[in-house]
């Protein structure tokens, strides 16, 4: 009992405390992805200006062969030596964060880092969003490990690294909160809200000192777009909610496909294939593709020239994150939605009549419907947009084109991406859960209208070994019991082996979270 009321003091004390360490993990996360940024900037324009000498000169096409081989063989080797570095990255940390992995941080960071370099150096359609939130993520376990803290506290930790890591990697602090919030932690508590906020400002400090303080995007968006189009939006979201199930169908498809193959041939031979195919034929589309966004907003692509980039871009992205190499799906996800909004638009406008496009409102717009289609983040969505476009003049259509794509995307009953890579990663044995023993806290709200809003706190099943430690009920603590009555906006604390995480949360979700009508 002495450790489990240890744990109860901590919880109660530390909110001031954990603020101030995630001030220290957004300066250490801000540090360490901005130099990953900044490397992985350099790498794609080394890679463009090496591939624009190899279409003049057969030696330096030699030489660039050479080179990719050795990039995507050192990645390769990387993934085998450190498998928690390959991929995404994000799937990684929702597991930890679940108890189900026990991720070796340092490792993990040095493999991640330099990875996630090789292969989009290597021209894979690969994002740094994804790297940089494990980066950030990584950081604070770090931190937390190397100052001896409480599992519970571990946590929140890594919850601000990630937060910051993404903050840092986009200059979106807001963003960066509420991807926690949302897509990680999926619970709006006063601690991750308060920690991860003080984490990722401070790193967007970092990143925004270094880099400037210039949007993300290229181009610029006009403030308030034309009612008359508000139509055009609805059904884009439309759309973007079909193109965003199709999109995480194909991504499975494609792991499932590449899963039979010799790792060799997976993350080397086919994605040397497809580099060498695209660097002769369309360059424009290797690498994350972010530099398509910016002419694609300024209408600078005709509709056949999109499409040809967007199936190009979408085929190559798909390989890409299959083959399981360092890298994200967040930037060349957002790439599709930025062409297939300018390609909407390039179709649709003349077709009712429109003698102005509005093509740089329909590419932003296109981003966010496809983000919360395929991630089913649309706050995080629109918030992500509208800091890295340098604007929030545009909040309705984009919490339209949203809302639209998402509901769409639920009735087809498509995914989120994140939350089913993070099963298979689980149900794939890919991760160890080398930490069952060791006890966490994990504070839930009741909601209004769910099955515990005034039934007794015996109503809960919970698994074996788990306790109600703590009922907070309008900032006052109640010691429960079996026959305690839950009302809307009580806090349960309980405590749990970390094993039986999303068993837990499981439970939380259909009893407290889920409104019954």
């Amino acid at each position: 009992m002495s450790s489990t009321k240890e744990n109860i003091q901590r919880k109660e004390n530390f909110q001031y405390i954990l603020i101030l360490e995630g001030v220290a993990v957004g300066f250490l996360a801000g540090l360490i992805v901005s130099m990953f940024r900044f490397a992985f900037i350099k790498a794609e324009s080394m890679r463009d200006i090496l591939v624009e000498a190899a279409s003049h000169k057969i030696t330096v096409g030699i030489l660039g062969t050479g080179l990719l081989l050795f990039l995507l063989i050192t990645a390769a080797a990387i993934t085998k030596r450190e498998p928690i570095s390959g991929g995404s990255g994000i799937p990684q940390v929702e597991a930890e964060l679940k108890g189900k992995l026990n991720a070796r941080w340092a490792q993990v960071m040095i493999g991640k880092f330099i990875g996630g370099i090789l292969t989009v150096g290597g021209g894979l359609s690969l994002g740094s969003e994804g790297p940089s939130v494990q980066l950030g993520a990584m950081t604070g376990k770090g931190f937390s490990r190397i100052n001896q803290r409480l599992k519970t506290e571990e946590k929140l930790l890594l919850t601000c690294g990630a937060g910051a890591g993404l903050a840092a990697a986009f200059g979106a602090p807001l963003a960066g909160v509420v991807f926690t919030l949302e897509e990680l932690h999926k619970n709006f508590s006063k601690e991750v809200l308060l920690s991860t906020m003080a984490s990722a400002i401070t790193a967007d400090c970092i990143s925004s000192y270094l880099f400037g303080l210039k949007p993300v995007f290229g181009f610029t968006v006009a403030s308030g777009m034309p009612l008359n189009r508000i139509w055009m939006v609805l059904i884009l979201g439309i759309v973007m909610g079909v193109f965003g199930v199709i999109y995480n169908k194909t991504t499975f498809f494609v792991q499932d496909v590449f899963a039979r193959f010799n790792p060799v041939f997976r993350k080397v031979a086919v994605p040397f294939v497809m580099v060498m195919i695209l660097a002769f034929t369309l360059p424009q589309t290797l690498g994350s593709g972010s530099q398509l966004i910016a002419p694609a907003g300024q209408g600078k692509f005709e509709a056949g020239f999109l499409l040809l980039l967007l199936a190009v871009k979408y085929v190559s992205s798909a390989i890409s994150f299959g083959s399981g190499l360092p890298g994200g799906t967040f930037l060349p996800l957002l790439v599709l939605g930025a062409l297939s909004g300018g390609l909407f638009t390039e179709v649709l406008s003349p077709i009712a009549g429109y003698s102005e496009k509005c093509t740089e409102y329909f590419v932003i717009l296109g981003m966010a419907g496809y983000f919360s289609a395929i991630v089913r983040a649309p706050i995080t969505g629109i918030i992500l947009i509208s800091e890295m476009t340098g604007t929030f003049s545009n909040l309705l259509p984009l919490a339209m084109v949203s809302l639209s794509a998402y509901m769409t995307a639920e009735i087809l009953k498509g995914g989120p991406l994140y939350e089913q890579l993070t099963e298979r990663l689980i149900a794939g044995g890919r991760v160890k859960n080398t930490h069952r023993r060791n006890k966490i806290l994990i504070e839930s709200e009741v909601h209004f209208g769910s099955l515990m809003d005034g039934r007794p706190l015996s109503a809960i099943d919970l698994p074996t070994g788990c306790l109600v430690v703590s009922v907070m009920r309008d900032r006052h603590e109640i010691v429960p019991g079996g026959s305690t009555r839950m009302r809307a906006g009580d806090k349960l604390i309980i405590l749990c082996s970390e094993g039986l995480v999303m068993d837990v949360q499981a439970e939380l979700v259909e009893k407290c979270k889920t409104v019954r009508i």
